[in-house]
């Protein structure tokens, strides 16, 4: 592929567009809201019957989630070495996006009494979704020059964001007139779950479109896991030789753990801390998607022209401001001026995380896949971590309070690593 071309480059964020409608739909809105009710529903409580294990639904979807982001994990760095040196990223990029495109269309079976379906729908779709973007972001450093990272990398998560706000909106006006559609809310949601899937499919093929390997290596079969452990293994050696890269990756999996955690509890703290109605709560997930896309290219200008070091501290102070003013505040209007800056920030750390990443590469690196297994590996630890301290600390005080407090924490220790680093591109070594 030619660096820096349009339509490649557009290409390539299409894939944002596509996917982002399931971590917003599925994971964010409305999915979980539709699990508890129907689960509620059929079993006349919280507890649900599991492959005949008894267990509390929300519980039971937390450990789904975590068992999906445990899997892709563990399968990431070897399917990225075989990626790498096979040149078969986008083979695998298609694949997961199809398996989460598909889990999506199953889920339009759920009823409720099926729990057993709907949890293995939900792991899978993750699964699809994670797995994708380890290949999605290591293809950065092969269709633009290191100079275009920032722009890029914030058109991406823009185009993500626009695209899964769009399709919300759809959707939440689907279910509001769906007496005037002549079907219930619960099929108009059902329904909901298949547009997500064949808008995840179907704009993704853009992508599949332009998108095209830089390496390709004739060894398949065995050889080619053999070879995959090895690509793994050449990786791993250098980034243990690169104390640039691991102060980053230190500092990325600190202040993550803090990133992660406030945008998956954002809302449960206003629904628990500030008795935020469900509309309220639709409002405030609007709010943040619609203002991190311009967070995002804020962003990558302010970037552009103080650098990725100094763009990214300030955007970790104002993360550590966050925590502590949340931690004070008990009004609803308050809360969602203070959730116009937390999409602010929300967006643009996102998106430089990962173009500050492609910098520190070593320069004309052929094993972006590998290296971006590691940057997604840290990113999915950091949430396992982040909401266990996050439910303990609430579970010990009684208070989600401290629980956001104590994340505050995280991007202080991450600001210290990142004070450290140097935002250059990583000399190779030669075992």
């Amino acid at each position: 592929m030619q660096l820096n071309d349009k339509k490649v480059i557009n290409a390539w964020c299409f894939f944002d567009w596509a996917n982002s409608a399931y971590s917003l739909v599925i994971t964010t809105a409305i999915f979980p809201a539709y699990y508890s009710a129907v689960t509620q529903a059929t079993f006349g409580g919280d507890i649900v019957q599991f492959f005949g294990m008894s267990i509390t639904n929300t519980v039971l979807y937390s450990y789904a989630l975590s068992i999906s982001f445990l899997i892709i994990a563990l399968l990431s760095p070897i399917l990225s070495g075989i990626a790498d040196y096979g040149g078969k990223k986008k083979l695998f990029m298609r694949f997961f996006t199809t398996l989460g495109a598909i889990s999506c269309l199953i889920l339009f079976f759920f009823t409720g009494a099926n729990v057993e379906l709907g949890i293995i729908a939900a792991v899978v779709a993750s699964i699809g979704f994670s797995g994708g973007l380890v290949f999605y972001n290591a293809f950065l450093p092969e269709i633009v020059t290191p100079d275009r990272y920032d722009a890029v990398s914030a058109k991406g998560y823009s185009m993500g964001y626009f695209g899964s706000v769009l399709l919300l909106i759809i959707n939440l006006l689907m279910i509001q007139f769906s007496d005037s559609l002549g079907m219930d809310k619960g099929l108009i949601t059902r329904i909901c779950f298949l547009m997500v899937g064949v808008w995840w499919i179907g704009f993704s093929q853009i992508t599949f479109l332009y998108l095209q390997d830089t390496n390709k290596n004739p060894i398949m079969g065995n050889n080619l896991f053999r070879k995959g452990f090895e690509e793994l293994k050449k990786v791993l050696q250098s980034i243990k030789k690169q104390p640039n890269i691991k102060k980053f990756l230190f500092s990325f999996f600190c202040y993550s753990t803090g990133v992660q955690t406030i945008i998956l509890i954002a809302a449960l703290f206003a629904a628990k801390e500030l008795k935020m109605e469900s509309t309220e709560l639709i409002i405030l997930v609007l709010l943040l998607q619609i203002v991190a896309i311009g967070g995002a290219y804020l962003t990558a200008k302010l970037s552009a022209m103080r650098g990725n070091k100094f763009t990214l501290l300030i955007l970790l102070f104002v993360w550590a401001f966050i925590c502590l003013t949340a931690f004070f505040i008990y009004d609803k209007t308050q809360f969602y001026l203070l959730g116009v800056l937390l999409g602010m920030v929300m967006g643009g750390i996102q998106s430089l995380s990962r173009a500050t990443y492609s910098k520190l590469l070593p320069e004309q690196t052929k094993d972006t896949a590998s290296y971006f297994s590691f940057y997604d590996i840290l990113e999915k630890s950091s949430i396992v971590l982040g909401t266990f301290l996050n439910g303990f600390a609430e579970q010990q005080s009684d208070n989600m309070r401290i629980g956001i407090l104590a994340l505050g924490f995280f991007f202080i220790f991450g600001a210290i690593f990142m004070s450290m680093v140097q935002v250059k591109p990583a000399t190779v070594i030669h075992s």
